[in-house]
């Protein structure tokens, strides 16, 4: 074992910072190539870039490729892989190979030195994050970006300290089954229908189920149809349930609410949290704006912001985020706050990655975007809703209800959905086509207004846990609301 105490003393050698134990690493192999059961043991969570010794990383992964094929890995199958290899070389050659299987005795230990080389290489990770961290930071060039630099080493960490949170495990039919079974257990408890995060809606509850976890649900709609507004709506929803669930000690894995952040790319901070006060206290947003209150509306509108002061409700307005520093952003706030939902207002606001943002390139950058929304909600295994815009070929048709075909600028945002929510409100097409007093078409321009008026259609035109289909809410423009309606036998006749 002279060579392994010899690449020991000059990795020794190497600076103090970086942990490694190559004689571990050593062991390990030795032990691989006496037992090659023990490689299917190892090789869902170590990886050869693990190992601090280059050479043994090498070795390990010529290991690997000979098992994966069904061969035999030990000193003799490996030794032509090695030959020509200039690190074998300076440890004597291939013979090394044999030196490494002289104790059958680390076959017992197998598994602590795996751990042992994988918890070495995260701390050497954690090491190499800190590094660029402080070079960055000591980098006073004329494009210094350190908002930008802050980001990407947050999203470093987080690579860093998830690497090793779940191993790919395959699950039985059984692990699967008993799954789907605590779910159904908790919608029962929650009184059925709901199996994710509640809407706020029954309707849309019973039709959907909720909110599911690592779902990407788009919610598109031409402008002025209050897709911030449903989406809000929603948001608030879930993170009051997370409150009362709390007060009534529920646990957090039958709760039907969350903590919810919300990215606001259109509106401030402080506009999003004027609107839920509005709809919450009853007092128009202009009202508030303005000051224009009677003394009760006013009570009215204090005693909701302090009812709602400790909402876990979590709004981030920074305007033009790209999806990866969004994806930075989301993952600190898991991290932080434990969020259970994430909001995107809206889409087509963010930015890719890549250079260019017209023609083709939009579309690619619009298809890495919603990507890597899909992405981020099975990364937090939350709900992310994403908002989107239409294209104007709705507005060329007779019937102004959306289809599929008119999500703007991509295809790629239908194929990523796992639901798509379109919105639409007759009220709003009808008023922009009023008659005048004279005109014969009134009484029935009347009649239709009547029956669209304070209703919104919400369609279901894409599921992938259910069936699709439309339901009716009632829409509070005022106050930017949306509601259930109470007495569904009173409603007017739908429209096909």
């Amino acid at each position: 074992m002279a060579e392994v105490i010899r690449i020991a003393e000059s990795a020794s050698e190497a600076p103090p910072a970086l942990p490694q134990n190559v004689e571990a690493e050593a062991a390990l192999l030795g032990a691989l190539m006496i037992d090659n059961r023990l490689v299917e043991d190892n090789q869902l969570k170590l990886k050869p870039h693990h190992f601090f010794e280059p050479l043994h990383g090498r070795i390990y992964e010529s290991i690997l490729r000979l098992t994966d094929s069904n061969r035999i890995a030990n000193p003799v199958t490996l030794k032509p892989l090695f030959e020509a290899d200039e690190g074998m070389k300076e440890v004597g050659g291939p013979s090394y190979l044999a030196q490494l299987t002289g104790s059958g005795a680390a076959v017992i230990g197998a598994r602590d030195f795996a751990t042992q080389i994988y918890d070495l290489a995260l701390l050497r990770a954690l090491i190499g994050v800190g590094r660029e961290l402080v070079e960055g930071a000591l980098d006073t060039s004329e494009d210094v970006a350190p908002l930008a630099q802050i980001e990407r080493a947050e999203t470093e960490l987080y690579k860093v300290a998830e690497e090793g949170g779940a191993e790919g495990k395959a699950k039985s039919f059984g692990e699967a089954a008993m799954e789907s079974i605590r779910n159904a257990e908790a919608a029962l408890n929650r009184g059925g229908g709901l199996t994710g995060l509640t809407t706020g809606f029954n309707a849309l509850n019973a039709r959907i189920g909720g909110l599911q976890r690592s779902d990407l649900i788009i919610v598109a709609g031409r402008p002025g149809m209050g897709k911030s507004a449903l989406a809000t709506n929603m948001g608030f929803a879930a993170a009051e349930r997370f409150l009362q669930d709390q007060a009534d000690g529920t646990e957090p894995a039958k709760s039907g609410g969350a903590p919810v952040a919300i990215f606001s790319l259109e509106m401030s901070a402080e506009q999003l949290a004027t609107r839920i006060l509005a709809e919450q206290s009853q007092v128009t947003a202009e009202q508030i704006r303005t000051g224009n209150l009677q003394r009760q509306e006013f009570a009215n509108f204090a005693r909701t912001a302090d009812r709602l002061n400790s909402l876990p409700l979590y709004v981030d307005d920074t305007p033009g985020l790209t999806i990866a520093a969004l994806r930075a952003r989301a993952r600190r706030l898991k991290r932080q706050k434990g969020i259970g939902m994430v909001i995107v207002d809206y889409l087509q606001l963010l930015q890719g990655t890549g250079k260019g943002s017209a023609g083709d390139n939009r579309v690619q950058e619009i298809s890495e975007i919603s990507r890597g929304l899909k992405q981020l909600a099975k990364e937090l295994n939350v709900p992310v809703i994403g908002l989107s815009q239409l294209s104007r070929a709705v507005e060329q048709r007779e019937d102004k209800r959306p289809q599929l075909a008119d999500l703007r600028e991509s295809g790629s945002i239908e194929q990523d959905a796992d639901i798509v929510l379109f919105i639409y409100r007759e009220e709003y097409y009808l008023a922009g086509k009023k008659p005048s007093d004279e005109d014969a078409d009134l009484a029935s321009w009347q009649d239709k207004m009547n029956r669209a008026y304070g209703l919104a259609e919400i369609i279901v035109a894409k599921n992938r846990h259910g069936g699709t289909g439309k339901d009716q809410l009632k829409f509070e423009g005022r106050f930017t609301k949306f509601s259930d309606i109470a007495d569904e036998s009173r409603l007017p006749e739908r429209r096909s």
